[in-house]
């Protein structure tokens, strides 16, 4: 077992974690000072360099897994494992300085993290490559298109190199063909990276596109209901979601989620 692995609980332990994991929940829960219930018993292990995706009803707390897994949020009960490494965190809303550049905006974390000057010049260049933003350096977000300053957000996620990617639905605000093109881009990236990813979605199609499981939650308290295996291969071509095979597990996804209701 990995020395530096650390669980967070209510008493904020320390333990290792399992080989080969990087991201386990074990019995998580999580009631907030108002009241509310949105997560209820939750047991879930992500492997390295595995991508899955997490579906559910609205206010199953589907987001609130992923602040626990990220630190922002403690559990009121059972403990999250994560690896040494901060994990990298894709938010809803891109969440740009607008005064920035582009690459002033990529860099903000490794800045904020007192990377030397240097190196991160080279992790900023890295990470604009990878996205295909070059030519946009000096760009502000306001000249740029949704799908682009998603593509900033993702660029400025990857500086911190991180083993574990979380993904808080990041596509939800734009049109369906700049989804899918950033969906290609998140799967280019995981291919070349091997992080492991927890995406959260609303779209069933885009689950299972993307993962190589669905996680699907219950209504609120959150609960793990299903989880989904997906067999196709990476990397999978956009045509892959007209096919048949893909939409019976597209279906099963689907009829999981629907028993999420009742």
């Amino acid at each position: 077992m990995s020395p530096t692995a650390r669980l967070r609980g209510r008493k904020g332990e320390t333990v290792p974690l399992a080989p080969g994991i990087a991201l386990a929940f074990d019995d998580v829960g999580k009631t907030f000072s108002d009241g509310t219930d949105a997560l209820r018993g939750v047991s879930l292990t992500v492997a390295d360099g595995e991508f899955v995706t997490v579906v559910g009803p609205s206010g199953s707390g589907k987001s609130t897994l992923l602040r626990i897994a990220s630190g922002l949020t403690e559990p009121s009960s059972g403990t999250v494992a994560v690896g040494p490494k901060a994990p990298g965190y894709v938010f809803q809303d891109p969440t740009l300085l607008p005064w920035r550049t582009v690459e002033g905006n990529v860099g903000l974390f490794a800045q904020l993290d007192r990377v030397p000057k240097k190196r991160r010049r080279e992790l900023v260049a890295a990470a604009i490559s990878l996205t295909e933003l070059e030519g946009f350096e000096r760009h502000r977000p306001t000249a740029l298109s949704g799908g682009m300053r998603m593509r900033v957000s993702l660029a400025r996620a990857l500086t911190v190199r991180p083993s574990l990617f979380l993904f808080d639905e990041p596509f939800g605000a734009v049109d369906e063909i700049t989804r899918q093109r950033l969906g290609e881009e998140v799967q280019r990236l995981h291919a070349r990276e091997r992080f492991a990813g927890v995406f959260v979605t609303h779209s069933v199609v885009e689950a299972v596109w993307l993962a190589s499981r669905v996680v699907v939650l219950s209504a609120r308290p959150g609960r793990v209901l299903a989880q989904v295996d997906v067999p196709f291969a990476y990397p999978r071509p956009a045509d892959l979601r007209f096919d048949a095979a893909f939409g019976d597990v597209a279906r099963t996804v689907s009829a999981a989620l629907q028993e999420s209701f009742t």
